[in-house]
């Protein structure tokens, strides 16, 4: 297979769609004259032009609302925030409407709408640039939340997000944009709510997603060289979650380590925590361990912000723990 960047995976998957469904349309700030931010949208204004690769003000509660209002009416929006951390301006649509309108109207509208853009930290942008909120909108009934960590996992999810009929929060990161790796020309997609074990072992189980999962890769590489055999398991969608990938792991290896890029309150490991020992206890032979970034907002210090975020020697030392050793 060719070798693309994340950020390719991304362009190609909006505009193949974009190339399939008139309905479709890109709207956000940047997106259009500047090729996207983060240039996910490179070439897009050229092929489809102004009408549906749409430049918008800084206006997040604004164009959220417009997407949410045209998905109602029958088109598909895209809708890009430059970061999910600017999503918060505009969340009032995204939970209180986007989110209920099906159900609100008795079915007689949904509201296939994508919501797409970095998320998590990206090195030295302060606490307010580099806040994780998969856990958030995954709270909230209604949403699905999908959170890719490579380009062939982004653009078979991104293109399965637009074609579905739900609102969907796509979550990528600024730090993977120039990751590169294999993906077909071939069309394809990948259905949301379904895990991938991404490396098999047979002592413990590691659980992750988005980028931080690089750590636990860096983890299980090293551990290997001392006989330590590690599963890692890649979400890839956090709502609707794959329960039974996890517990059929964790029934095999008997220990579990989640590590995430979120505050350690009420996240996603949490989650996953509690539906392995309600579903899975008499299989543990260890208590799980959920790795998080320290509980503070994020430091914008280099050497404070290396501490904040998980790495892989925590990875290591939860593996250790729950091995015993």
């Amino acid at each position: 297979m060719r070798t693309i960047q994340f950020r390719e995976a991304i362009a190609e998957a909006m505009s193949e769609e974009m190339r399939r469904d008139e309905s479709i349309y890109l709207m956000g700030e940047e997106v259009a004259e500047y090729n996207g931010a983060y240039k996910a949208s490179k070439g897009m204004l050229d092929e489809f032009g102004p009408d549906r690769v749409i430049d918008t003000p800084i206006s997040e509660l604004g164009f959220a609302g417009i997407g949410v209002g045209s998905a109602m009416g029958g088109n598909r929006p895209i809708i890009e925030f430059m970061t999910f951390n600017f999503a918060l301006v505009g969340i009032d649509q995204i939970i209180s409407n986007a989110a209920k309108i099906r159900q609100m109207s008795g079915g007689q509208f949904n509201c296939p709408i994508v919501f797409r853009g970095p998320t998590g930290s990206a090195g030295q942008l302060g606490a307010t640039h580099s806040q994780a909120f998969e856990s958030w909108f995954a709270n909230c009934p209604g949403l699905k939340v999908v959170v890719p960590s490579n380009p062939y996992d982004a653009k078979g999810l991104l293109k399965a997000s637009i074609r579905d009929d739900d609102p969907v929060i796509f979550m990528e990161s600024e730090q993977m944009y120039g990751d590169k790796g294999e993906a077909p020309d071939g069309e394809y997609t990948i259905p949301l709510g379904v895990a991938e074990i991404k490396r098999e072992g047979k002592d413990v189980t590691i659980v992750s997603f988005g980028k931080i999962i690089k750590e636990a890769y860096k983890a299980a590489e090293e551990l290997e060289k001392e006989g330590i055999s590690c599963e890692i398991i890649d979400l890839r969608t956090v709502r609707p979650m794959d329960h039974d990938t996890i517990l059929k792991s964790v029934k095999k290896t008997n220990r579990l380590v989640i590590l995430e890029e979120a505050w350690p309150f009420g996240n996603v490991a949490t989650e996953i925590t509690y539906q392995v020992q309600s579903q899975a206890f008499d299989y543990l032979d260890a208590p799980i361990i959920k790795i998080n970034t320290a509980d503070t907002p994020a430091p914008y210090s280099p050497v404070l912000l290396e501490e904040w975020l998980p790495n892989y020697n925590d990875v290591i030392k939860a593996v250790k723990k729950v091995l015993y050793k």
